[in-house]
Order: C-alpha cells, then sequence, then structure tokens
C-alpha cells in the first residue's frame, strides 16, 4: 500500500461519465490516503453517468487552482466531450500539465488532452475509437493496458483500470 497521505488529486466530473473509469479511481486513490476533490463544472451540481450513477462535485473548475493538485484525473465515458466545452475544465487540464503535475486520462478522456493542447510529441494511448483525435492533436498512438510518458498517464478502456492505476498510485508515491 502507497501513502498518498500529503497528495491532492483533482478528479474530474461531468454528465455521462463511465461509471468504472470515475469511482475506481476515486477509491483507490482514497484507499492509499489520497485526499481526492471532484471537479466539475459547477460546485454542488449533480452529475449523472451514463447509467444515470449521480455524483455531486465538491469544486467547480474555475475555483480549481492546478498547483495546489498533485494529479488531475480524467474519466471517460462522453462526459469528456461535454467537459471540453467548458473552457475551465480545459484550462485545469492544460495547466495541471504546464505545472509538471500528473494528468491522468482514460478512455474518451484523452479527447480532454487534445483539447488541452498538450499531446504534441507525447506518446499515449486511448479507446480506439479516438486514437485518430490524439494522432491529429500531434501524438504517437500505442495499443497498450496504459502508457507512461513523463508526467502524462492514458489507458485505453475499463479492462484496464487496475494497470492504469497502479501507474497513477506509483506516480504519486515517488
Amino acid at each position: 500500500m502507497a501513502d498518498l497521505k500529503s497528495r491532492k488529486v483533482a478528479l474530474l466530473v461531468e454528465d455521462l461519465y463511465q461509471e468504472l473509469e470515475f469511482w475506481y479511481p476515486l477509491l483507490r486513490l482514497r484507499e492509499e490516503g489520497a485526499d481526492v476533490t471532484v471537479v466539475g463544472p459547477k460546485k454542488g451540481h449533480t452529475y449523472s453517468s451514463k447509467l444515470g450513477y449521480g455524483v455531486v462535485s465538491e469544486m467547480a473548475a474555475h475555483e480549481a487552482d492546478p498547483g495546489a493538485f498533485d494529479a488531475v484525473v480524467v474519466p471517460g465515458g462522453y462526459a469528456p466531450d461535454l467537459m471540453r466545452r467548458h473552457p475551465e475544465m480545459v484550462n485545469l487540464v492544460k495547466q495541471a500539465h504546464l505545472h509538471g503535475k500528473i494528468v491522468a486520462a482514460i478512455c474518451h478522456a484523452g479527447w480532454m488532452l487534445a483539447s488541452a493542447g498538450i499531446l504534441k510529441d507525447r506518446t499515449v494511448t486511448s479507446f480506439m475509437s479516438i486514437r485518430d483525435d490524439m494522432v491529429h492533436a500531434g501524438a504517437r498512438w500505442l495499443d497498450q493496458e496504459v502508457v507512461v510518458d513523463g508526467n502524462l498517464i492514458t489507458s485505453r478502456v475499463p479492462d484496464d483500470l487496475p494497470a492504469f492505476m497502479r501507474a497513477v498510485i506509483r506516480a504519486l508515491a515517488r
């Protein structure tokens, strides 16, 4: 078990998030002692998953200081397409990256990385249907369960969550 008690993580949320890709990281990170804050476009709003499971955001993206977090985790589903319609959500990811913080994205969350403009010359993975989006944003795309390129950690699908979270936890434990 890693000791992440001093680590702060922003876990992004929007409607139509993929359940496992949100809840698995939330629970694993909290289990390891990390202070996880659920960040959405609005504070106190209930966001529904693809299957209707609700989660209440604890902070609005415009309130989030990227320098105050050690990592930003972006779950997939259709939520990333909705997230990237909010400039403050995209800016949080971009600024976290520019501050050298860990940015972790799974499945369709690669859309947020593309919108944040942080994929040029980076090696990543994602759900296969957004491969072209990732490549057009300047990334080298690999079909692997997890790809770590510096502070950028990416995975493809819910089945990859164990490897994804091992990589995120390992990076946070440094």
